[in-house]
């Protein structure tokens, strides 16, 4: 039987979605990443992509959405077009790291990664909720909205933040993912931007590296 994500709140659809886990027990975890799938994808095809940057002592939690969709429409819709799913989206982000930081791993620790649609919620995420994490990994998307938002006088205060999307993205222009580099870094996020050619709507290799690299300092202590 197919499992079935039907939103039971229309005002906050996502709310009763279950998180998905993998990797290592999150009792004995000293890292954690928060996996976001894309639009039509699943919580489970998330953390079964993320085998290929495991390591041992991270847990993964991936949050699934209502109708596999984080929300309706276009990244670079107006906002109110995505409301309140969008919201809702960034709320889940929030519970999955309330989980980990139930079993002793803080934000500082975790790291919040997206691909697509989820992409684009982590990156929201990250923005309405400044703080210092472990990682922000924006893997071809954008900070949502038809327009780029100011940072204002918000802080990520030296989070590592990787952006990686290819030049010929049928679903997200360069220049949105410039703009969101942009933003991140006036936030204070430790901000590596990396344009792939010809990659299409994919996770490269170089993206994988780039989280194998970041996981293996977190790791080692070294972005604490």
């Amino acid at each position: 039987m197919s499992e079935r994500f039907v939103a039971s709140d229309p005002e906050d659809p996502h709310a009763d979605q279950p998180i998905v886990t993998g990797g290592a027990p999150a009792m004995a975890a000293d890292v954690a990443v928060v996996l976001l799938h894309g639009r039509g994808a699943t919580a489970k095809g998330m953390v079964a992509s993320a085998d290929d940057f495991y390591r041992h002592g991270v847990t993964f939690l991936a949050p699934q959405a209502a109708h596999q969709n984080w929300y309706p429409a276009s990244f670079d819709a107006p906002r109110e077009a995505n409301e309140p799913a969008l919201t809702s989206a960034v709320d889940r982000v929030g519970a999955a790291l309330d989980r980990a930081a139930d079993v002793g791993i803080p934000p500082a620790r975790t790291v919040i990664l997206g691909f697509s649609q989820g992409a684009c919620v982590a990156a929201e995420f990250v923005r309405r909720h400044p703080r210092r994490y472990g990682g922000v990994v924006v893997l071809a998307g954008a900070l949502p909205g038809e327009e780029t938002p100011d940072p204002g006088e918000q802080s990520l205060d030296g989070t590592p933040v990787f952006l990686g999307c290819a030049d010929d993205d049928p679903h997200v222009p360069v220049e949105r993912v410039h703009e969101s580099a942009r933003v991140l870094e006036a936030m204070d996020g430790d901000v590596t931007e990396e344009i792939y050619a010809d990659a299409g709507h994919s996770i490269t290799g170089g993206e994988v590296e780039a989280v194998q690299s970041l996981l293996a300092d977190l790791l080692d202590g070294e972005n604490e």
